[in-house]
């Protein structure tokens, strides 16, 4: 049985475009996979503790060491993790937030970038140990950014997924939404087209 992973990062929840776009690729996921299992990670309904000075220490102390504190620390990266390596299919809704992710996806990004566990580093240099997974990401942004100098994110986002072995990447931008009624029509059009047309192949 499929399983899609479902990470939505917008701060509007059920009125962001990017979760929409996301739920749209799910819904046809779904009617393409009924068998399948979609597990949701709300990032803003459910935020995660940011990166601390005690995460550092509990995730670089030998398990048999760990005192009660940093145990359940480590165990709520492990079930993040599991929940990511148990994903076949991953989908992300990515808003943008003054050029950069969300605050709340950075630390679930953290939270799941774990030496020896997600990625380790070897004679060769890094490899990443997430690997055979499908990758969505629907970006909604109020400017125009993509292909742009100033689009650090979607190379940021596309940088970390690959550093933990997860190179089969897609984006679905949909930009342009803050300029005007005409122009986040037809952005919006685009990017549901483009939604519609991703499972195409595999439906078939």
């Amino acid at each position: 049985m499929s399983t899609l992973l479902l990470i939505r990062s917008s701060l509007l929840q059920d009125n962001s475009q990017s979760n929409r776009l996301a739920d749209r690729f799910v819904a046809q996921w779904q009617a393409a996979n009924p068998q399948g299992r979609v597990v949701v990670r709300d990032l803003a309904a459910q935020p995660l503790p940011h990166l601390s000075l005690a995460h550092v220490g509990a995730f670089g102390t030998p398990a048999e060491q760990r005192t009660p504190e940093q145990q359940a620390l480590v165990a709520a990266s492990d079930a993040l993790i599991a929940e990511l390596q148990g994903a076949d299919v991953i989908a992300l809704g990515l808003p943008l937030y003054n050029f950069g992710i969300p605050s709340t996806l950075k630390a679930y990004f953290d939270q799941i970038a774990r030496a020896g566990i997600t990625f380790r580093y070897t004679a060769n240099g890094p490899e990443g140990l997430v690997k055979g997974k499908q990758v969505y990401v629907f970006a909604a942004r109020g400017g125009l950014y993509k292909g742009q100098p100033h689009d650090t994110q979607t190379p940021f986002v596309r940088n970390f997924l690959g550093f933990l072995g997860m190179s089969d990447v897609r984006f679905v931008h949909a930009e342009g939404l803050a300029m005007g009624d005409e122009p986040r029509g037809r952005a919006l059009a685009a990017a549901e087209a483009e939604v519609d047309a991703l499972l195409e192949p595999v439906a078939a």
